[in-house]
């Protein structure tokens, strides 16, 4: 019987994140302040214009885009090695880069941080508790419209 309650505590906290995914589907560009935020390997050279495309697109959608912020990966010879694992499987961004994103939504007083890279249910859901602000991807918002 004890087992049983537990089975039953662990599916209701299984069920909680059916909300969040709700409201990261729900959440409009049109008038919000975004910060874009990129996450690219060093294998990618050309991620300025991934990110300047990605920021005219949401442009394009309505968006006022107050900030801009990349973490690259493999840039060093100890990234280079693990360059295929985000730095934290939590928040996919380093510790200082998540810090200086939070600040930035912060000061700029951002409604949401958009992540050009996809996210998990779970590293959306510590990112915008992390930030102050809903954490969503970009591959989310363009396939909303």
């Amino acid at each position: 019987m004890h087992q049983t309650r537990r089975r039953d505590r662990r599916l209701a906290r299984r069920a909680r994140p059916e909300p969040a995914r709700r409201q990261a589907s729900r959440l409009t560009v049109v008038g919000a302040d975004v910060v874009v935020v990129g996450y690219f390997s060093a294998k990618e050279k050309d991620f300025v214009t991934l990110m300047a495309s990605a920021a005219t697109e949401l442009t394009a959608r309505g968006a006022r885009v107050v900030g801009l912020s990349v973490q690259r990966r493999g840039v060093s010879d100890g990234g280079a090695q693990k360059m295929g694992l985000p730095y934290s499987s939590r928040t996919l961004l380093s510790y200082g880069k998540v810090r200086g994103v939070a600040e930035a939504c912060e000061q700029a007083n951002a409604d949401a941080a958009i992540f050009v890279a996809s996210l998990t249910e779970r590293q959306r859901r510590a990112l915008t508790a992390i930030l102050g602000c809903p954490a969503v991807s970009l591959s989310d918002i363009l396939a909303a419209d």
